[in-house]
């Protein structure tokens, strides 16, 4: 989809904006290519792709580097987005601490680094923009670069964005992040807007992009970790609910799990009721006898099995009322199951629901949650860097 342009439409500088914007799209999407190439998948003429493609180096879009080989005729010159025309920031923030990666706007990345959860957990309530701006500084210096290289910034946490209020919510074990003016204050450390995001709803990015749910459009990601929850999508687009908190399954009511109500600590807020405290990671560990890790559990048939059957018990009331076609199954419970508990769970489904998706396990290399925000990033990063309009 190309970027709205400013201009009357139909002027010759709003359609080169749209030639620009599609062809930088193109080799976003296809690496390199030639100009023969770009005319075959633009429709463009040769005079037209040769001045657009002056134009675009001359703006420090797109570059030319090297020949093309091996075919008939004389080599021609590849041509492909140049990498520094802008940067991104995204982040992964959580109870284990804070990781940043700073990538170039083709999507490679330049830089990286990780706080800690002892530097997080120490005065958090007061410093968690500057705990933000450490990390991002700490990527951004491995890479060579400063804060004014920044086009876009997303950061994926645990909970959700109340829409009205602007605050985080379910997520409590996070207390520096529930402050109103915290959006404002990390746009202020770190130099530029900064979008906060779901978490799971950022793995579930991923996997539209990269991995599992590519040739769907129609999917729910249950994210299977130290915590679990849900990200819905249908035809195409991310189901948020009415407070951002669609998806939260971590606290829905099943049989044999503690209601959230009634596992809440002196605050109120949840302490490990409903779903989560059935199928998350320390549940399969209780399962084990409490000592050995993910792995060595989920060897464990008798395990596998009985996660199996509480796993398929809680989505079956997901699929019954979202009726998606695919159910990725993501985290580091379900990596640790593989496709052993893949089968056994789509066995347990059976006659729970009316729908009867298809089940996959993630197989994304890398973090889910910053593979998605780094998507996020760079498709809000696009939208301005591949503006030539003006």
């Amino acid at each position: 989809m190309t970027a709205p342009v400013r201009g009357t439409p139909g002027t010759p500088r709003t359609m080169r904006a749209m030639n620009d914007r599609a062809t930088l799209d193109l080799l976003v999407a296809h690496g390199a290519l030639t100009r023969a190439r770009i005319g075959e998948l633009t429709g463009l003429s040769k005079a037209t792709i040769s001045q657009m493609l002056e134009r675009l180096q001359g703006a420090g879009l797109a570059r030319a580097i090297g020949a093309q080989t091996g075919g008939p005729g004389p080599n021609a010159l590849l041509y492909e987005v140049d990498p520094s025309a802008g940067y991104v920031a995204a982040l992964s923030a959580g109870p284990t601490g804070i990781t940043a990666i700073v990538a170039d706007i083709a999507g490679r990345e330049a830089g990286r680094c990780h706080i800690a959860a002892s530097a997080v957990a120490e005065d958090v309530r007061h410093r968690t923009a500057q705990l933000v701006a450490e990390a991002v500084d700490g990527a951004l210096r491995q890479a060579g670069l400063g804060h004014d290289d920044i086009a876009a910034a997303v950061i994926g946490t645990p909970g959700a964005i109340d829409p009205r209020s602007g605050q985080l919510r379910y997520a409590p074990h996070l207390p520096g992040w529930h402050s109103r003016t915290l959006r404002g204050e990390l746009a202020e450390v770190l130099g530029t807007p900064v979008d906060i995001e779901n978490d799971v709803n950022l793995a579930a990015l991923a996997e539209q992009y990269d991995g599992a749910a590519q040739d769907r459009d129609n999917y729910v990601l249950a994210w299977i970790d130290e915590g679990v929850g849900a990200a819905i999508v249908l035809e195409g687009t991310l189901l948020r609910g009415a407070t951002g908190g669609a998806g939260e399954i971590g606290y829905m009511p099943l049989p044999g799990a503690p209601l959230a109500r009634e596992e809440a600590g002196p605050t109120g807020q949840d302490a490990g009721g409903g779903f989560q405290s059935l199928v998350a990671a320390a549940a399969v560990r209780r399962l084990a006898g409490g000592t050995a890790s993910l792995e060595e559990a989920l060897a464990d048939d008798s395990v596998r099995k009985e996660l199996a059957r509480r796993l398929a018990t809680g989505l079956a009331s997901v699929v019954a009322v979202v009726d998606p076609d695919l159910v990725v199954l993501s985290g580091r419970v379900a990596q640790a199951g593989g496709e052993s508990l893949r089968a056994l769970v789509e066995q347990e489904m059976t006659g729970l629901a009316l729908p009867r998706p298809e089940l996959r396990i993630s197989d994304l290399d890398g973090d889910p949650i910053l593979i998605g925000a780094l998507r996020r990033a760079l498709t809000r990063a696009r939208h301005t860097v591949f503006d030539t309009s003006a």
